[in-house]
């Protein structure tokens, strides 16, 4: 098949007619005589700008790979250089172990685990007060592996292995400037936080809750937390008192860091006065003078003076941070990470986001969701700059400060791509210091994510999935592999896991299951049965339940399906939210979705409801947009699937780490529409 563009074609996606021209020979040449691969290539160096209509980047892209079958996901959008890959710390692991293929590296990481572990903790230079005398005992089975036998360690002290001269955080208050914090500096503050602990009281195993907005002040206390021997318990800014008071009395805090106010897009959003609402212990409160409790502090009143700090050495399973799982299925579950969760960070950093000393790494994130914690972690251990905006991720000032702090790696989680994308509030920024981007959160959808590869001149994503209990992902992407958008490549160097249908058989499609054991595992949780919720009735023994649906593509990449719990059963077939979502999100006019599944009040087969937020300039009327999603249903994936309703709202509600929460819209659903009561976010 010939492929060919038109000058018209060009021009329809606001190309100026005489740029088109010129183009035109060049694009049509190379689509007749080269490869698909080879071709998109050459359009991404020579052609395609960060600044050109997105729609003209999808018309040479799909043009390109008009012949691909679909059935084998997205085609590649970017593919590594030689240059590229010899570049990157994964080559240099390879080296080391004289290994010539990713394929035989990723096979070796779980044939050899132990080694693969000790390798790491080398090369990332962990700090060992005492070194251990095995690597792992597993005598007690893979539920419940016994790592760094003997040692003892303070994670914190492997935080501070930079020059103290060097780039710790780079951070922007919003409408603000640039500043800087060096590793020295941030040192020095984190062990006035440890010392301000000892001085107020507090002992090793205390737990001492952060409920902050990830700020330079909110890393040095997480850090001092932790070198004083004390366990911080995460909880989001966002939450509402109740959620608070739930978090502190799980993890049985003796204290919070909080502070007055957030910031948000100009707003003032309290904060201390939730934290006093939830019934708080003793809070130690940063910002501008309020009327305390009698039994709070100020900051100034907190903090010691003495900049030095000799860190308290624990067990390696001596817990360090508790945090909770997002709820989007109910209650959370109280999550412990010990002394070596944090070494499951810093090397899939280190090896799947490529991390290497001097990159500087931004992640909109918080310290109540995983990734705020795994933010600090990757980047101290892999000695890099941590970047922190304290403005809105959705406006152009943050854009602005990916642009301005030469960001080398921005994780984003995919809502936020889509708003850049409606809004194009991310045009004409340069962000070529991008080297490569990072997904995880929720199921990414490809023309979101080409959109965000095209804005830095086409850099790879590493989707990232994973959760609070793996301490990072158990699937993801490498730079020395090509990046299709929204797959994913392969499982983590050091972990494996296996896909099984319903009946526990291997399959292409179905629910993930993890192979341990592996640093970062969780092997307890504070209020639930760890054996129960992971490993009890798995279909092989020794399989770790994570609840994920994947499917293994043709080309032998992966396409995450969502949750098995947003697994719906329609007229006898089962498919999940995220397939019927993936499709509806294309539709014109519609921003998001989400599709859960209701029964009738008198019973019966499960109905679908889809929840859809609109594009702000969107007039079309219920039926109208309605028929538009179900004929895209019946068109792209099954005419039996019917939607039973359709509820237009203004946004869809989120846990903290920003996941949809279809639980609530099914729980909502009778009283949103008869009732017309409003769907909040929990956050």
């Amino acid at each position: 098949m010939t492929k060919q563009l038109s000058l018209e074609q060009i021009i329809a996606c606001g190309i100026a007619k005489e740029t088109a021209a010129a183009m035109l020979p060049q694009i049509n040449r190379w689509l007749s005589c080269l490869s698909a691969s080879e071709c998109w290539q050459y359009l991404t160096r020579h052609i395609l700008k960060p600044d050109q209509p997105f729609h003209f980047h999808e018309l040479l892209y799909q043009t390109t790979f008009a012949d691909w079958h679909t059935s084998q996901g997205p085609p590649p959008a970017w593919f590594p250089s030689d240059e590229q890959i010899q570049a990157t710390n994964i080559a240099a692991l390879m080296k080391q172990l004289k290994l010539d293929s990713y394929a035989e590296l990723h096979a070796w990481s779980v044939e050899h685990r132990g080694e693969f572990w000790e390798i790491m903790i080398q090369r990332l230079g962990i700090r060992l007060q005492k070194p251990y005398s095995e690597i792992v005992d597993l005598s007690q089975g893979v539920e419940s592996p016994q790592w760094l036998v003997d040692a003892r360690l303070n994670i914190a002290e492997s935080c501070f292995l930079a020059d103290a001269d060097a780039i710790a955080i780079i951070f922007q208050e919003e409408g603000g400037s640039l500043t800087t914090l060096t590793y020295g500096e941030l040192q020095a503050l984190t062990n006035r936080v440890a010392n301000g602990l000892v001085n107020a009281g507090f002992v090793p195993g205390d737990a001492i809750a952060i409920a902050m907005p990830m700020t330079a002040e909110s890393v040095a206390i997480y850090l001092g937390i932790v070198k004083a021997g004390c366990v911080v318990v995460s909880i989001a800014d966002s939450f509402a008192a109740a959620e608070i008071a739930m978090r502190l009395h799980l993890s049985e805090a003796k204290a919070i860091f909080t502070q007055d106010y957030i910031w948000r897009s100009g707003k003032q959003l309290p904060l201390y006065s939730k934290v006093v609402d939830a019934n708080a212990p003793r809070a130690i409160v940063l910002g501008p003078s309020l009327e305390l409790r009698s039994s709070d502090l100020t900051w100034k009143e907190f903090l010691s003076n003495n900049e030095q700090f000799d860190a308290f050495f624990a067990h390696p399973a001596a817990y360090t941070n508790i945090l909770f799982s997002s709820g989007t299925t109910g209650e959370p579950k109280a999550i412990p990470w010990t002394q070596t969760t944090p070494i499951k960070c810093a090397t899939d950093g280190h090896l799947h986001q490529d991390i290497h000393p001097g990159d500087v790494v931004a992640w909109p994130t918080n310290l109540g969701w995983m990734m705020g914690p795994w933010l600090i972690y990757a980047s101290l251990i892999n000695r890099a700059t941590i970047a922190l905006y304290y403005g809105t991720p959705t406006e152009r000032g943050f854009g602005e400060f990916i642009q301005d702090a030469h960001v080398t790696m921005l994780g984003v989680v995919p809502s936020l791509v889509s708003i850049w994308k409606t809004t194009s509030c991310m045009q004409g920024l340069d962000w070529s210091s991008i080297k490569a981007f990072s997904s995880t959160g929720e199921c990414s959808n490809p023309q979101d994510m080409l959109f965000l590869m095209s804005k830095a001149g086409y850099r790879p994503i590493m989707e990232y999935c994973g959760g609070t209990e793996i301490g990072g992902a158990y699937i993801t992407n490498t730079l020395v592999q090509p990046s299709a958008p929204s797959t994913f490549s392969t499982p983590t160097l050091g972990l494996d896991f296996v896909i099984l249908d319903e009946e526990g058989h291997p399959a292409d499609k179905g629910e993930v299951f993890i192979i341990p054991p592996s640093i970062g595992l969780s092997t307890e949780l504070l209020n639930k049965n760890h054996h129960q919720v992971y490993f009890a009735d798995t279909p092989r023994t020794s399989l770790r339940r994570h609840g994920d649906q994947i499917e293994l593509l043709p080309n032998g990449y992966y396409c995450a399906q969502g949750r098995v719990d947003d697994t719906m059963n329609l007229g006898g077939i089962k498919v999940s939210s995220v397939e019927i979502e993936q499709i509806l999100n294309t539709v014109e006019g519609i921003c998001e979705t989400a599709a859960i599944a209701c029964s009738p009040a008198e019973g019966g087969p499960s109905q679908l409801v889809i929840y859809a937020v609109l594009d702000t300039d969107v007039q079309q009327d219920k039926e109208a947009l309605k028929n538009s999603l179900q004929t895209a249903i019946r068109q792209r994936l099954n005419p039996l699937f019917k939607i039973q309703d359709l509820v237009t709202i203004d946004t869809l509600p989120r846990t903290a780490s920003n996941k949809v929460m279809r639980r609530v819209l099914r729980e909502h659903y009778q009283a949103f529409i008869h009732q017309l009561i409003p769907i909040q976010n929990s956050s």
